[in-house]
C-alpha cells in the first residue's frame, strides 16, 4: 500500500527551530539598527558573467565561502564547506566520495551528476557527458581563494550540465599567495595533512606561485582511508602588452572504500557503524588540467576580450562493491577547449557579453569482471558473467554560442536578457561484440546477460535556453528582482550506451528545466540579507524503468524558499542564518528499477523539507576567530513510494584560528562537538536500510608557519 507523505515530515522540529529563530529573531533588532545606513558589504563574485560583480548587483542566488571562512573551517572534507551555504547539501560517502544537491534532492544514478555544473577558476572540471558524482574531490577546495555556488540554472554563460547549480572553485593567482607557508593538520585515526605554498615576482609584471598538500587519512571505519595530493601552480606576467595567466592543477587519490552499513538504524549500533563489509573495496583516480587566460586589446574594438583556452585529462579506476560480482570499472578522459567572450561596458547605461565556446574530447570506459558471479541468487548469478562488460570510447564536439546583455535606466532599474545555443555530438565505438551476451559472443540462458553493448553509433543534441531578469533598487542597499531561465543537460554517456539487458538503443533527449525565482537582497553597515523564492519545472527526466532499459519523460517539481542572514550587533561578533524550506515532487507515476513506483505528488527521496545552518563568530582579540555552527538536516525519504525514511539529524560544530603578527598560526576544530550519531547518508534499497555513518566527536589541530 503507497501512502502519502507524513504529516510530521513537513513540520520542523526544535532543531530546525533553533537555526530558524536564531536567524529570524535577529532580524527585527538587526533592522532597527540597520534602517537607512548603507554599507560597502558587497562581495564581489565572478561566476556570474566571468566578471568582477557586487552580489548585490546580482539578480541570482549566488553566494560564496570567502579565504577568511575557508581558512576557519580548515575542511577535511568539501562538504565541510559547501553546507554552509543556503539550499546546497553534500552527502559524504567513504573517503572523498559524495553526492550533490542543489536546490534538488541529493540526485543519483550514472546522469545525477548531469545536474550540476562544477568549475575551477570559471573552467569545466571535465568534458559534457563524462560527469561522475564524485568529481569535485579532483579539485583544491581546501586552499582554495572562494568557493562560489549559483543556485539554479544561472547565465547564458552556462550551458550543459547548468541545470540545478553550478559550483565555482577559484584559485588563488600567484600575487594573491603568500611568500612562503607551510603547515600541518593533526586529527584522530591517523589523519594528518601537510601544506604548503609559495611566490615568486619575477619583475616585469611576472609572478610565479603555487600550492600543494598531501592527506592521509587512516580511515575511522574498518579497512578504510586514502591517500591524497593536490597540486596547484599558476604563472601570470604580460607579453607584448597583453595580459596572460597559466594554472596547472592536478590531484591523486589512492582510497580504501568502506561500503553501506545495513540494517534500520544500523549508524547508531556501536558495534556495527565502525564495520566495513567491502574491505576488497578501492578507488583510484588521477586529474590534470591546465588553464589559461589571455586578454589581448584589440585595435578598433571597444570590448574587452577574454580567451580561456584548457586542456584535462582524468582517469578512474574503483571496485563496483555495490554490484553484485563486483566488476571493476575503469574511465577516463582526454579534452581540449576554449571558452571565449567580448565584453563591451563602456556606456554605463548597457552591458552586452557575447562568445562562442568549443570541447572536444575522447572519453572511454571498461568494465571487467574477475570471475563467475556467487554472490547472488542463481538466476541473478547467471546473467552476470565474467570477464568484460563494457569497452567503449567516445569522441565528443560541443559548440555553443551565447549573448548576455544588461540594461539600465532611470537609476535604479535593470534587465537582463540572455539566450544560448548549444550542439552536443556523440560518436560511439563499441570495441566488444554488440548485444548481451558475454565478451566471446556466449549468451546468458535463459534470458540473455545484464549487460547490453549497443552497436557504433553516432548522436547529437541540440538545445537553446534564454535567460531574464528584472531588478530594481529598492533603497540604498537593498534590491529587489525576478528572474526566469531555462537549463539543460544532454544524456550522459554512459546513459546512452551503458545499456541493460535485451536494451539496444536508448532514445533519448536533454533534460531541461524551467526556473522562476524573485528575491530580495540588503547590505547594510551591520546586516546582509537575502531571500528567495523559486519554482522549478524538470521535464524529460532520464531513468531507469523496471525493464532495467533508459528511459525519458521523467517529471518533477522544485518549490521553495532561501534566506540567508548575516548580523554584526557588536564589531567582535557575527551571527549568522541561513536555511532552505522546499518541496521537490514526482509529476508523473511510474514503475522503475528495483520493483520502486514512483507516484504521481510524492516526495522524491533523499530530499529533505528543511536545511538550516545557524553560526556565531566572536573575535574576542586581535588576530583570533572562532566560531559555533549548528548545522540542521531534516528528515527526508528515502524510496519513491515514500514508506521509508530517516528522521534528520543535527551537528554542532566548534573551530578557532589564531593568526597574530607573528608568522605562526594556530587552529582548533571540533567537529560533532556533541559526539551525536547520524547517517551522512541513508538509503533504502534491495528490502533493507542501509547507510553511511557519520564520523563522531572528532578534534583537528593545525600549526602553520606564513610569510606574507
Amino acid at each position: 500500500m503507497h501512502m502519502q507523505v507524513a504529516p510530521n515530515l513537513s513540520r520542523p522540529t526544535w532543531r530546525g527551530l533553533l537555526a530558524a529563530g536564531l536567524a529570524w529573531g535577529t532580524f527585527g533588532a538587526a533592522m532597527q539598527a540597520a534602517a537607512g545606513t548603507p554599507s560597502g558589504l558587497e562581495e564581489i563574485v565572478v561566476t556570474a558573467t566571468r566578471r568582477p560583480v557586487a552580489t548585490l548587483e546580482t539578480p541570482l542566488s549566488l553566494d560564496a565561502v570567502g579565504a577568511g571562512d575557508l581558512r576557519l573551517v580548515g575542511s577535511t572534507h568539501h562538504s565541510e564547506t559547501l553546507n554552509r551555504i543556503a539550499g546546497v547539501m553534500i552527502q559524504r560517502g567513504s573517503g572523498e566520495e559524495s553526492l550533490t544537491a542543489i536546490r534538488s534532492p541529493v540526485l543519483t544514478g550514472s546522469g545525477s551528476c548531469g545536474a550540476f555544473l562544477f568549475l575551477e577558476d570559471g573552467v569545466p572540471i571535465r568534458p559534457v557527458g563524462f560527469c561522475n558524482v564524485n568529481e569535485l574531490m579532483e579539485v583544491n577546495t581546501e586552499q582554495a581563494r572562494a568557493i562560489e555556488v549559483l543556485r539554479g540554472p544561472g547565465t547564458a554563460l552556462y550551458g550543459s550540465n547548468a541545470v540545478h547549480g553550478v559550483v565555482n572553485v577559484r584559485q588563488p593567482t600567484p600575487a594573491e599567495r603568500p611568500a612562503s607557508a607551510l603547515g600541518v593538520d593533526m586529527g584522530p585515526d591517523s589523519y594528518w595533512r601537510l601544506e604548503a605554498a609559495g611566490r615568486l615576482d619575477g619583475g616585469d609584471d611576472r609572478a610565479y606561485g603555487g600550492s600543494a598538500l598531501y592527506t592521509h587519512d587512516g580511515g575511522w571505519r574498518d579497512h578504510s582511508g586514502f591517500d591524497e595530493a593536490k597540486l596547484n601552480l599558476g604563472a601570470a606576467g604580460t607579453w607584448r602588452g597583453t595580459p596572460l595567466r597559466v594554472d596547472l592543477s592536478a590531484t591523486v587519490l589512492a582510497q580504501d572504500t568502506a561500503g553501506y552499513v545495513p540494517g534500520k538504524d544500523a549508524y547508531r549500533d556501536a558495534s556495527l557503524r565502525e564495520e566495513n563489509l567491502n574491505p576488497e573495496a578501492y578507488r583510484d583516480a588521477d586529474a590534470v588540467r591546465i588553464t589559461g587566460l589571455v586578454e589581448p586589446a584589440i585595435a578598433g574594438l571597444d570590448a574587452t576580450v577574454q580567451l580561456r583556452p584548457y586542456l584535462r585529462s582524468s582517469r578512474m579506476e574503483f571496485l563496483q562493491h555495490f554490484l553484485l560480482g563486483q566488476p571493476v570499472e575503469r574511465n577516463g578522459q582526454q579534452s581540449a577547449g576554449l571558452l571565449s567572450s567580448l565584453t563591451w561596458d563602456s556606456d554605463p547605461r548597457w552591458t552586452f557579453i557575447a562568445g562562442l565556446d568549443l570541447e572536444i574530447a575522447d572519453s572511454f570506459l571498461q568494465q571487467y569482471q574477475d570471475g563467475p558471479t556467487t554472490d547472488g541468487s542463481p538466476p541473478a548469478n547467471a546473467i552476470r558473467p565474467a570477464g568484460l562488460h563494457y569497452d567503449y570510447e567516445v569522441l565528443s564536439n560541443v559548440v555553443a554560442a551565447y549573448a548576455h546583455g544588461e540594461r539600465r535606466w532611470a537609476g535604479r532599474w535593470r534587465a537582463t536578457a540572455g539566450l544560448r545555443a548549444e550542439y552536443v555530438a556523440y560518436d560511439y565505438d563499441n570495441r566488444m561484440i554488440p548485444g548481451n551476451t558475454d565478451e566471446n559472443g556466449v549468451p546468458c540462458l535463459p534470458a540473455g546477460c545484464l549487460y547490453s553493448r549497443p552497436a557504433d553509433r553516432s548522436d547529437g543534441f541540440f538545445d537553446v535556453a534564454p535567460k531574464l531578469s528584472v531588478a530594481v533598487d529598492l533603497a540604498d542597499g537593498l534590491m529587489a528582482y525576478a528572474s526566469g531561465s531555462v537549463g539543460f543537460r544532454p544524456p550522459e554517456i554512459t546513459e546512452l550506451y551503458r545499456l541493460q539487458r535485451s536494451q539496444s538503443v536508448a532514445d533519448l533527449g536533454s533534460e531541461r528545466i524551467e526556473a522562476l525565482e524573485i528575491g530580495v537582497k540588503g547590505a547594510w553597515e551591520p546586516l546582509d540579507l537575502e531571500l528567495a523564492a523559486f519554482d522549478m519545472r524538470k521535464d524529460n527526466v532520464i531513468l531507469r524503468d523496471s525493464n532495467g532499459f533508459n528511459v525519458d519523460g521523467g517529471r518533477t517539481t522544485h518549490r521553495g524558499l532561501e534566506y540567508l542572514l548575516r548580523w554584526r550587533p557588536v564589531e567582535d561578533v557575527a551571527i549568522s542564518g541561513s536555511g532552505t524550506w522546499a518541496r521537490h515532487r514526482y509529476d508523473f507515476s511510474r514503475s522503475i528499477e528495483g520493483g520502486e513506483q514512483i507516484v504521481d505528488g510524492n516526495d522524491v527521496d533523499t530530499a529533505p523539507r528543511y536545511l538550516y545552518r545557524a553560526g556565531v563568530q566572536w573575535q574576542p582579540a586581535a588576530g583570533l576567530a572562532s566560531e559555533a555552527e549548528w548545522l540542521v538536516v531534516g528528515p527526508y525519504w528515502l524510496d519513491a513510494v515514500n514508506e521509508h525514511r530517516y528522521p534528520g539529524h543535527g551537528v554542532l560544530n566548534l573551530r578557532a584560528r589564531w593568526q597574530g603578527s607573528s608568522p605562526w598560526n594556530f587552529a582548533l576544530r571540533l567537529n560533532n562537538a556533541l559526539d551525536r550519531w547520524y547517517a551522512d547518508r541513508a538509503d533504502y534499497a534491495f528490502g533493507n536500510y542501509r547507510y553511511f555513518p557519520a564520523r563522531g566527536r572528532a578534534l583537528f589541530v593545525e600549526v602553520g608557519w606564513s610569510r606574507r
